[in-house]
């Protein structure tokens, strides 16, 4: 499951140099150059089928729970997937629909407080804390929270997140990634080659990044601004389905 950070560029150090930046891919699944348009999909396939997390899908997107498909159900799923990188977008309410609905939730339920379960330190002053469970990350200031929390998107299964405290240790605002072949605006290196970085396409997007926290734009270029080289990170939790 992205977009957005950035920052005035410096000789790349050798951690980076050696390894090279994760990234996830830029584009959702099943959005390419030359992909059927929303509204062609729309009108020639959108299934007749009820998938096993019809109900779930239903609740979610408001309409009427009964378990059957009907053409607005499968024209409200498939908005859904078109909206958030969900391949295929035929409106069929399946695992990875379901999977992205429950995580969407979960980062509603996050509110106004998403540490309140104080498992990002509050004794480091200006910390960027990543939960991987619920695939959000905010900015704090002690106990004082400063920005978000915000969606993002981590590594997917082979090329997880590294968990644990780091520190921001290079930045560079119009990153190019040269493993990826991909740019990567507003990025924050704190561990390796994974970073903090603006995606095209959405952050719920399946099935993630090679290892950087992705970010929408906005959310991204204001990390910029609120962050600076030796700010702590703290990485914690799984990304579901790793």
């Amino acid at each position: 499951m992205g977009v957005a950070l950035g920052l005035a560029g410096m000789a790349v150090p050798l951690a980076v140099a050696v390894a090279g930046p994760a990234q996830a891919q830029a584009r959702p699944l099943g959005r390419s150059a030359g992909a059927v348009t929303p509204v062609s999909m729309a009108a020639s396939s959108c299934t007749t089928t009820a998938g096993p997390y019809q109900r779930q899908a239903e609740r979610f997107l408001g309409r009427p729970v009964d378990g059957r498909q009907s053409r607005a159900d499968c024209l409200a799923i498939q908005k859904f997937q078109i909206d958030h990188g969900i391949s295929p977008t035929i409106g069929y309410a399946g695992p990875i629909t379901s999977g992205v609905m429950s995580l969407i939730s979960a980062q509603k339920a996050a509110g106004h407080n998403p540490n309140a379960a104080k498992k990002c330190p509050t004794n480091k002053g200006r910390i960027a804390c990543v939960d991987l469970t619920r695939q959000l990350s905010w900015v704090q200031d002690g106990s004082r929270l400063v920005y978000g929390p915000v969606p993002v998107r981590s590594g997917r299964d082979g090329f997880e997140t590294r968990t644990g405290l780091k520190r921001v240790y290079w930045r560079n605002i119009n990153h190019w990634s040269t493993l990826y072949k991909v740019a990567m605006p507003y990025s924050q290196f704190f561990d390796g080659g994974q970073a903090f970085h603006s995606i095209e396409g959405s952050v719920w997007s399946p099935p993630g990044s090679h290892g950087c926290v992705n970010m929408r734009k906005g959310d991204a270029k204001k990390y910029w601004s609120l962050l600076k080289n030796g700010d702590d990170v703290y990485v914690y939790g799984r990304k579901p389905g790793t």
